[in-house]
Formats: structure tokens, C-alpha cells, sequence
């Protein structure tokens, strides 16, 4: 008997089938135009999404790196509470629902209820979900919603946000976040690896631990981040399989790319954060490795692993942007 195939085959596949009939000049025009959206920096309060032919451009365009930006995410929140399992989850403003099945992934069989605005996303979201043959993600419920202010969220073990600050107003962004804080006990907010996108994300930190929430996930710690505004920005990056298709229609040629993001997770109960996490990508030279990391009592620091560490250096040749450090089962 042949295995499952992982959920990002599945979901490349049925994108594939739901494309299959899309002229590609028009999948390219409306690619063009949701690259804009994406890319500028003017919030809105209509739908980006306006029909089928969008949705299904925006599904081969940014569904496969948005599933796999929130599969990292949901990965760390798991290694910071792995006996903790959802039996409810809210995907507020989930479009075709990359994150719903990042969550399928994740744990088996929690309820998800996927809100948008967009009911030509939520259409074909339920489309692909039942050509998935995830009993979870079929089984989710898809309900048009108006994202912002206003927004009233149902109480929910976990409440996912990804993708969706950035095409809100200031005013029902902070609506938003805060009607997360209260529904959820456990909030995973996901934006593009970028300098407003980080901006983002530390501005719905600051308000999910003003709200009593700690912070699990990718931070060592709940305090203020060490990152001096404007210096920097906090992200890190997912590698992304990418079909012939979803070559096709970004135009690009490379079988893969890295999709960079930020991202916050923050819960009502007890998880165990990192002692460090790496924020850069690792850098290996004759005999030493050198990590950039965030730490939980010293905020900032660069690490300088040598051969004389024995284990500890053979485990940083293996560590990846984004890894806690020092992996689990190594003394610093």
C-alpha cells in the first residue's frame, strides 16, 4: 500500500485540478494585480479576492508559501507545548485556507470554523478542502465574515491570524488582535518576513501580553524584544516546493523558494519557550559555526561554536535559521 502523500503534495495537487481550466495569460493578469495588493501599502476595507479567477490566481500564487510560513509557526508552538491539543479552531480571515491546513497537519480532528470576507475565497477554500481527504479539513465549516472591527469571534482553543493584518486599517487591526486575545487561548499571528510586516507582529505582541497572554513562540521570553526599532527585523523562512504550475504561473523557473515571514504565538497557559532561538541564518566556516540568537536573560547575542565543543559543534553544523538553541538534549 502506497503512503499518504504529506499535506503540501496533497495541497499542490488539488490546486493543480482546480487550475487545470484557468487560461494562463488570465491566471497571470490576476497574479499581477494581487502581487500589487500584496506588495503595497495601502490598507483596505473591501476584499482583495473579487471572484473565482482571483481566488484561484491567489491559491497557485500565495497559498503554498502561506501553508508553509504557518506550518513553521505551528511547528514551534508545538515544540513549546506538546502535550497541548485544540479541539476548536478559528481561521479569521483564512481565504482559501492555507492555515486551516496547516492546522490539519498539526493535530488531528480539532473543529475549525474559516472566516472571510471574500465568499468567492471561502468557495473555493471548501473546494480544495474536500478534495484533500483530511476528515478535519473537510469537516470545516466556512463562514463569511466582515474582518476588522466589529469582527465578534466565538470563544476557540486556537485562533489563527495569517496573512490578513497587513489589508486592514490601523483601527481593525488592534480590533482584531484584541478580539483573538479574548476568544482564544492560544493565538498564532503570521505576517510577510518584512520591516511593517515585523512591525506588525511586535504591535499584536505588545497588545495579546497587555491582554494576560505569554508569549510561546519564537521568543525566549514575554518581555520587550531586544530588537532596537528601526535596526532590524525579526523573521525567518520556509522552504517552499513549487510545482510546475506554481512555476508557471509566479514565473519563476527554480523548483523551490524561501518564503520569508514573522510571526508571533502566545497562549492563556503554561508552555516552555526556547532558551535561545537562532534569528539568522548560521554561518559556517573552517572549524566553527557562528549563530545569531535571541536569548531569554541576555537579549541579543552572538554564539561562536568550535570543534574543542565536541557535540554542541556538531549539532550547530545541523541547526537552521529559526531552530531553538541549544537543541533539545544539548547542554550550552
Amino acid at each position: 500500500m502506497n503512503a499518504t502523500p504529506p499535506l503540501a503534495e496533497t495541497l499542490r495537487a488539488a490546486l493543480a485540478g482546480l487550475l487545470d481550466g484557468l487560461p494562463p495569460r488570465q491566471a497571470a493578469q490576476a497574479v499581477d494585480r494581487l502581487i500589487a495588493s500584496y506588495r503595497g501599502t495601502t490598507p483596505t476595507d473591501v476584499p482583495v479576492l473579487r471572484d473565482r479567477s482571483d481566488v484561484a490566481a491567489y491559491a497557485a500564487y500565495r497559498m503554498p508559501a502561506t501553508f508553509e510560513a504557518a506550518r513553521s509557526a505551528l511547528a514551534a508552538f508545538r515544540a513549546a507545548a506538546p502535550d497541548w491539543v485544540p479541539a476548536t479552531h478559528t481561521d479569521v480571515g483564512g481565504g482559501t485556507g492555507a492555515a486551516t491546513w496547516a492546522v490539519a497537519g498539526a493535530w488531528e480532528g480539532p473543529r475549525t470554523t474559516v472566516l472571510d470576507w471574500a465568499e468567492p475565497a471561502l468557495a473555493l477554500g471548501r473546494e480544495l478542502a474536500g478534495l484533500s481527504g483530511v476528515p478535519a479539513l473537510r469537516a470545516a465549516e466556512w463562514r463569511r465574515a466582515r474582518i476588522g472591527a466589529g469582527l465578534d469571534l466565538a470563544p476557540a482553543d486556537l485562533v489563527t491570524v495569517s496573512y490578513v493584518l497587513k489589508e486592514l486599517t490601523p483601527d481593525a487591526r488592534t480590533a482584531l488582535v484584541d478580539a483573538a486575545a479574548a476568544a482564544a487561548q492560544a493565538v498564532v499571528i503570521v505576517e510577510p518576513g518584512t520591516p511593517d510586516g515585523y512591525a506588525r507582529i511586535i504591535e499584536a505582541r505588545d497588545r495579546l501580553t497587555a491582554a494576560g497572554l505569554r508569549i510561546a513562540a519564537p521568543c525566549p521570553h514575554s518581555g520587550a524584544c531586544p530588537i532596537e526599532p528601526g535596526s532590524d527585523w525579526c523573521h525567518f523562512a520556509a522552504r517552499v516546493s513549487r510545482s510546475s504550475l506554481h512555476r508557471q504561473v509566479k514565473g519563476g523557473s527554480l523548483p523551490y523558494e524561501d518564503e520569508k515571514f514573522s510571526y508571533v504565538v502566545a497562549t492563556r497557559f503554561p508552555a516552555g519557550p526556547v532558551p535561545a532561538r537562532v534569528t539568522r541564518k548560521p554561518q559556517i566556516r573552517k572549524g566553527q559555526v557562528l549563530l545569531d540568537l535571541c536569548t531569554r536573560e541576555e537579549g541579543l547575542r552572538r554564539d561562536t561554536v568550535t570543534k574543542r565543543h565536541g557535540a554542541l559543534y556538531r549539532a550547530a553544523r545541523d541547526t537552521a535559521w529559526g531552530d531553538a538553541w541549544p537543541p533539545p538534549g544539548e547542554d550550552a
